[in-house]
C-alpha cells in the first residue's frame, strides 16, 4: 500500500512540474527615443515566470495560461511599470520613461498576491529599492518618521520597539509584525533588524490579523530581498563615517542552470567605535560589529513549480548593549557620556531558514512555507543592572548553550485563485502553526553597593528560571468580488488557537554558599483563542482614483508573566489576549500620467484588555497586565511627485491621539488613576519632507548628479504611562550629494546634520538612551 501512494505522489509531482500551457508571449521594450533596453527585468506577477530582455530589448516568456495577465517591468534609470496583458501568443511592444520623469508603478504582496499599491483598500507604505538607498535605511528603526505615524528605537541591544498608530510593543510578543521573505519574525528575540540587498520594504498600517494573525495589532513591516534570475548580477559596496563607521557589502546572483536552478549570495560586514565614553574607563563604550549574510537556492522545475531554499543569519558582536544614563535631564546635560562599573560583550546569533513551494496552477495556486529561527544571546561577563559606577546590581546570563537560546517553528501553507482568471470572485485561504521553545534563565547579582539600591545585604545572586512552551495553530481566509465594475467587497476571517506553558524556579545564593530554593520549581499553563474578521468596500472612481472604507478586529495573544525577583510579584499568572476594533477611510489617487501620486486616510481604534508593561527592578524583568482602554484616532497623508524632470519631492505627515480611556496602575503600595494618558513610544506629529534634483550628464550611461536633502519632526512622546519622561518635539535634517550611474553610486552623506540631541529610548524608571549625534560619511557601490 505505501508503495502504491508513493508512486501515485510521484505521478502527481511529476505532472505538476511537467504540466505546462504552449502560450507564448514575446516582445520588445524600448525608451522613448525608440533605442532598445537591455537588461530589463520582467515578472508575471503571482506566477514564477520570469525574464530578461537582451541586447535587443527583446524577451521572451513560454508556458503561460490563457486569461488576463499582470507583467512587471523595471530596469535601472527607468519608471517601472505594470501591464495587463493575454497569456495567448503574441508580440508586445513596451515603451520605459527616465526614472527622472515618472514615478515607479508599486507591486505590493500586502494580501498575499502581488497586486497594484494603489488598488490595495488599506493604508500602505511601499519603499523601492531605490527608496531604500536614498533614505539609507540599514536598520528597520529608521523607518520611524519615514512612514506616517510609525516609531521605532531601541535602548542599545539592538531588539526595537516599533508603535503604529499608538499600538506598540509591551513584551516580547511585538504588536507590530515583521516578516521578511514571508517568515513571520516571531519575537523580539528573534527577529533580524538589519537591512540590506532590499527589494523593497512594505508598511502595512492597521491590524492585518485576518492574514498576518496574533501580533500585527498595529500592523506589518514585509521586507523582501532581492531574488536571483537568468541574468547574473553582482553588487559591491563600502560605506565608511566618523565615529569609525565601516560597512562592507558583497553580492552575486546567478543561473547555475537556465531557467532552471538560481543561486543568490550576499553578505554584509559592519563595524563602529560607538558614539558613547564610559568616564568610568575613559574609554569607548558601545562598540560593536556585525555580519550579515543572505542565501538563495532556487529550483524552477518547470513554468508552474518552484522551490526556494533561503537561509539568513546575523551575529552581532557588542561591547557596551546599554549605553544608558539615570535620567533624561542627565542624557541631556552630558551628551554621550556615561558612568557604568560593569563592562561586558554581548554575543548575539541570529539564524533563520526556509523552504518554500510555490505552485501555479489552471484553477488554483499553492505555496507553502516552512521556517526555523533561532537567536542565543548571552553577555560573556555580567552587564551593569543600576547604569552607575557603584558595586551595586549586574545581570548574568551565561549559563550555557542550553539557556538563553529561543527556538522558532513555523509552517504556512496556502491556496488561492489562479493568475489569470475572468470571474468576478478571487479568494484565498491557508493555515498556519507554530511552536516556539525559550529558556531563560538570568541571575541578579547584588554587590557590595547593594544597600544603596535598598538591598537588605550585600554579596548575593538572585537565580530565575523561566522556561516557556507554546504552539499555536490558525485558518484564514479572505475573498474579494466584484459587485459592479467599479464596486470591490471584501471578507476576511482568521480564527487562533494558542496554548502556552511556562515552568519557573526561583532560587538564592550567597556567595560561596550552595543554592537555596525560594520558588519551587512549578508550572502553569494557558490557552488563547481568537476570531479576527475585517470587512472592506473599494470604490474606483476611475483607473486613477479610488476610495474605500474597512473594518478590522486586532488581537494580540495573552501570556504568563515570568518569575523576577521582586517577592511581592508572584509568577506563572496569566494575563489576557488584547483586543482591537479599527475603522479607516482612505482615498488613493494618481495625477498626471503618474507623476503625482496623493493619498490620505482617517482611522479611529477601540482597544480593551490594554496589555500594560510593569518593569520590575533591578533585574529588568517586564510583567504585563490587562490594565486599561485605549482610543487611538489621526489622519494620514502621503505625497510623490515629480514635478519637473529630475526633481523629486516626498511628503508623509502623520498626526494621532493616542489616549487610554481607562487605567488604573499600582504605584508605591497604592492604585493610581492615570485615565486621559497618552501612549508610550507614539509621538503626537510624524512630518518627513525630502527633496532630491537629480542632474543627467550622460543620458546613455545614466550618469546623474544628485543633491538631495531630508527634513524630519518627531512630535511629543512620552515613555512611561505617568507622562512624566517625556521628550518634546525635534526636528532633524540628512542630506547627500554625489553620482549615480547605471554601474556604480558614490556619494558624500550626513545625517544629523544640525546634532540635535534627543532622548530616543527611555525606561519608565527614567535610565535614558540619546538619538545618534551627527555622523557623515562616503558611500562607493558598484554593480555588474
Amino acid at each position: 500500500m505505501k508503495k502504491i501512494m508513493l508512486l501515485i505522489c510521484l505521478c502527481i509531482f511529476a505532472y505538476a512540474a511537467n504540466a505546462q500551457q504552449k502560450n507564448i508571449l514575446s516582445g520588445t521594450v524600448k525608451d522613448t527615443e525608440n533605442h532598445p533596453i537591455p537588461v530589463v527585468s520582467i515578472q508575471v506577477l503571482n506566477s514564477n515566470l520570469t525574464a530578461v530582455t537582451n541586447i535587443n530589448g527583446d524577451f521572451e516568456l513560454k508556458g503561460l495560461p490563457s486569461g488576463n495577465l499582470t507583467l512587471r517591468f523595471s530596469a535601472i534609470g527607468y519608471a517601472t511599470i505594470l501591464k495587463t496583458v493575454t497569456g495567448n501568443a503574441q508580440a508586445l511592444s513596451v515603451v520605459l520613461q527616465d526614472a527622472n520623469v515618472k514615478l515607479d508603478e508599486v507591486t505590493v504582496s500586502a494580501q498575499k498576491t502581488d497586486e497594484n499599491v494603489q488598488n490595495v483598500p488599506f493604508s500602505i507604505s511601499a519603499l523601492s529599492a531605490t527608496k531604500v538607498n536614498d533614505y539609507r535605511i540599514q536598520n528597520t528603526r529608521d523607518l520611524a518618521a519615514i512612514i506616517p505615524n510609525l516609531y521605532s528605537s531601541n535602548p542599545g541591544d539592538g531588539r526595537n520597539v516599533t508603535s503604529i498608530r499608538g499600538i506598540g510593543t509591551t513584551s516580547y510578543d511585538p504588536a507590530v509584525a515583521t516578516y521578511i521573505d514571508g517568515v513571520n519574525q516571531f519575537s523580539l528575540d528573534t527577529y533580524i533588524a538589519s537591512l540590506f540587498d532590499v527589494e523593497r520594504i512594505e508598511v502595512l498600517r492597521g491590524p492585518q490579523g485576518s492574514l498576518y494573525g496574533r501580533n500585527a495589532m498595529g500592523g506589518v513591516i514585509n521586507i523582501i530581498t532581492k531574488q536571483p534570475t537568468n541574468y547574473t548580477t553582482g553588487f559591491a559596496g563600502i560605506d565608511i563615517g566618523n565615529y569609525g563607521q565601516q560597512r562592507y557589502s558583497l553580492g552575486l546572483r546567478t543561473a547555475l542552470i537556465n531557467d532552471k536552478l538560481f543561486l543568490g549570495v550576499a553578505g554584509q560586514f559592519n563595524k563602529q567605535d560607538g558614539f558613547y565614553v564610559n568616564e568610568f574607563s575613559n574609554s569607548k563604550f558601545d562598540k560593536l560589529n556585525g555580519f550579515l549574510g543572505n542565501y538563495y537556492l532556487k529550483f524552477q522545475a518547470s513554468s508552474k513549480f518552484a522551490l526556494t531554499l533561503n537561509v539568513k543569519h546575523n551575529n552581532n558582536r557588542n561591547n557596551g548593549t546599554f549605553p544608558l544614563v539615570g535620567s533624561i535631564a542627565d542624557a541631556l546635560a552630558n551628551p554621550f557620556k556615561l558612568n557604568q562599573n560593569a563592562e561586558t560583550k554581548m554575543v548575539d546569533n541570529l539564524f533563520n531558514a526556509s523552504l518554500s513551494t510555490n505552485y501555479s496552477g489552471e484553477s488554483v495556486n499553492f505555496s507553502s512555507q516552512t521556517a526555523y529561527q533561532s537567536n542565543y544571546r548571552f553577555y560573556k561577563k555580567p552587564i551593569d543592572g543600576d547604569f552607575s559606577p557603584i558595586d551595586g546590581v549586574s545581570i548574568i546570563n551565561n549559563y550555557g548553550k542550553d539557556w538563553n537560546k529561543v527556538q522558532v517553528y513555523t509552517q504556512e501553507i496556502k491556496f488561492n485563485s489562479p493568475i489569470a482568471t475572468s470571474t468576478k470572485l478571487k479568494w484565498l485561504a491557508g493555515a498556519y502553526g507554530f511552536y516556539q521553545h525559550n529558556p531563560v534563565k538570568q541571575g541578579t547579582y547584588f554587590g557590595a553597593d547593594a544597600a544603596m539600591l535598598g538591598a537588605p545585604f550585600p554579596n548575593f545572586t538572585s537565580l530565575n528560571t523561566n522556561t516557556s512552551k507554546s504552539f499555536g495553530l490558525a485558518a484564514f481566509g479572505q475573498a474579494s468580488y466584484s459587485l459592479t465594475a467599479k464596486l470591490i467587497a471584501t471578507l476576511g476571517l482568521r480564527y487562533d488557537y494558542e496554548h502556552k506553558k511556562q515552568q519557573a524556579l526561583g532560587e538564592f545564593i550567597m556567595d560561596g554558599m550552595d543554592p537555596m530554593v525560594t520558588q519551587n520549581d512549578t508550572s502553569a499553563t494557558a490557552n488563547f483563542k481568537a476570531f479576527s474578521p475585517k470587512v472592506s468596500l473599494a470604490y474606483a472612481i476611475d483607473h486613477h482614483h479610488h476610495v474605500y472604507a474597512n473594518y478590522s478586529k486586532g488581537y494580540r495573544s495573552g501570556g504568563l508573566t515570568q518569575l523576577g525577583s521582586d517577592p511581592s510579584v508572584l509568577p506563572l499568572i496569566s494575563y489576557k489576549p488584547e483586543y482591537s476594533n479599527n475603522y479607516e477611510v482612505g482615498s488613493k489617487n494618481t495625477f498626471f500620467d503618474n507623476r503625482l501620486v496623493l493619498n490620505v486616510a482617517a482611522f479611529y481604534v477601540r482597544l480593551d484588555q490594554a496589555q500594560v508593561p510593569v518593569l520590575i527592578l533591578p533585574d529588568a524583568v517586564t510583567i504585563t497586565r490587562n490594565a486599561g482602554k485605549l482610543t487611538s484616532k489621526g489622519i494620514e497623508v502621503e505625497l510623490n511627485a515629480r514635478p519637473v524632470k529630475g526633481f523629486n519631492v516626498d511628503y508623509n505627515f502623520g498626526f494621532n491621539e493616542a489616549k487610554y480611556t481607562a487605567l488604573q496602575l499600582p504605584q508605591n503600595g497604592q492604585m493610581v488613576n492615570l485615565n486621559g494618558n497618552r501612549q508610550v513610544f507614539t509621538p503626537n506629529l510624524t512630518s518627513m519632507l525630502a527633496l532630491q534634483y537629480n542632474y543627467v550628464v550622460d543620458e546613455k550611461s545614466k550618469l546623474n548628479v544628485i543633491i538631495r536633502g531630508e527634513w524630519s519632526f518627531t512630535g511629543d512622546q512620552f515613555f512611561d504611562l505617568s507622562n512624566k519622561i517625556e521628550q518634546k518635539g525635534y526636528d532633524i535634517l540628512n542630506g547627500k550629494i554625489g553620482f549615480s550611474h547605471k554601474r556604480f553610486d558614490l556619494f558624500f552623506w550626513g545625517r544629523n546634520i544640525a546634532d540635535t540631541r534627543y532622548v530616543d529610548y527611555a525606561y519608565d524608571f527614567g535610565a535614558s538612551h540619546l538619538g545618534n549625534p551627527k555622523t557623515y560619511g562616503l558611500s562607493l557601490t558598484g554593480r555588474f
